[in-house]
C-alpha cells in the first residue's frame, strides 16, 4: 500500500498549525475579524489575536481600518477576494455545512490545478472520531476523490500530457501507472462518482461527485470523508444520492 500523504508530524506544534490555517483562510476567503478567526479555530480571542499579530509582523497579513485582517504582501500576489475559487467557496459553504450536519461526516470542496488539487473549503464532522479539515492543503490529483473526478473530465491528449514521463524525470516514483489511472478514471466516468478507500490516507474513506458550472464544465469535486471504521458499503448509494443532491443545489446557486 502507498504511504499516507500529509501525515501530521510526530511533534505537531498547534500554534504553527493554527497560524498556517489562518494564512490559508485569509488567502481563500478575504478579510476576517479576530472573533471570526477564533471561532473557526476553536480558540480564545486572545489566542487568535496573538496569532494574527505574528502574521502581521511577518507580512502574511495586514490589519485594515475596520479592524479586520486581510492577506499581506507575502500572500496578496496569489490572492484575490473575487477570484473564481473564492466565489465558488462562498457559494459552497452553506451546502458543506448542511452535508456535514446531515451525514455527520466531514465535507470538502476541491479544485484542480495541473496535476494537483487544493481543498478550498472544509467543514468538519462533530464526532469525536472524524477526518480533520483539509482546507488549504494540496495533494496529487490522482490520489484524491475530487482529483479523480476532475481528471476524468480531461480529453485524452490533455491527460497524457499532464502525466507524460518527461515531467517526472526527477521524481519517477510520483508518476501514477498510466494503465491503472486510465482504469480508475473509466470507472469514475461510468459510475458518476469517485470512491477513495485509503488512497490518500490510510484509515480514511471518501466519496465524491462532480460540481459543474452553468456552462457544463466540471469545476470542483464535492466529497465527504470518514474514518474507514465507520464506512459501510451498503451506505454507498445513499451517500452518493445525498452528495448529488447537494451538488445539484450548489450548481443552481452558481447558475443564479
Amino acid at each position: 500500500m502507498d504511504k499516507p500523504l500529509k501525515a501530521p508530524p510526530p511533534y505537531a506544534i498547534a500554534s504553527v498549525d493554527n497560524a498556517l490555517r489562518i494564512a490559508a483562510m485569509l488567502q481563500l476567503e478575504g478579510p476576517l475579524t479576530v472573533t471570526e478567526v477564533a471561532q473557526r479555530l476553536g480558540v480564545a480571542n486572545s489566542t487568535a489575536h496573538r496569532l494574527l499579530a505574528m502574521l502581521v509582523y511577518r507580512d502574511f497579513a495586514v490589519r485594515d481600518e475596520g479592524r479586520a485582517y486581510r492577506v499581506g504582501p507575502v500572500l496578496e500576489l496569489a490572492a484575490h477576494s473575487q477570484s473564481a475559487a473564492a466565489r465558488l467557496r462562498a457559494a459552497a459553504l452553506p451546502h458543506l455545512h448542511r452535508l456535514a450536519e446531515r451525514l455527520d461526516e466531514s465535507a470538502n470542496l476541491t479544485v484542480r490545478t495541473g496535476a494537483t488539487v487544493r481543498f478550498i473549503a472544509s467543514v468538519e464532522s462533530r464526532q469525536a472520531l472524524r477526518v480533520g479539515s483539509r482546507e488549504g492543503m494540496v495533494f496529487p490529483a490522482h490520489r484524491t476523490t475530487a482529483g479523480l473526478l476532475l481528471l476524468a473530465e480531461l480529453p485524452p491528449e490533455q491527460l497524457e500530457s499532464l502525466y507524460a514521463a518527461e515531467r517526472y524525470d526527477e521524481r519517477p516514483g510520483d508518476r501514477p501507472d498510466p494503465d491503472v489511472l486510465h482504469a480508475d478514471l473509466a470507472g469514475v466516468r461510468r459510475n458518476g462518482f469517485a470512491l477513495n478507500q485509503g488512497r490518500s490516507e490510510r484509515g480514511v474513506v471518501a466519496v465524491g461527485v462532480p460540481v459543474r458550472a452553468p456552462e457544463g464544465e466540471v469545476v470542483a469535486g464535492l466529497s465527504v470523508s470518514m474514518p474507514s471504521a465507520r464506512y459501510e458499503k451498503e451506505r454507498l448509494p445513499a451517500l452518493v444520492a445525498t452528495l448529488r443532491s447537494a451538488a445539484d443545489a450548489l450548481e443552481r446557486d452558481l447558475g443564479d
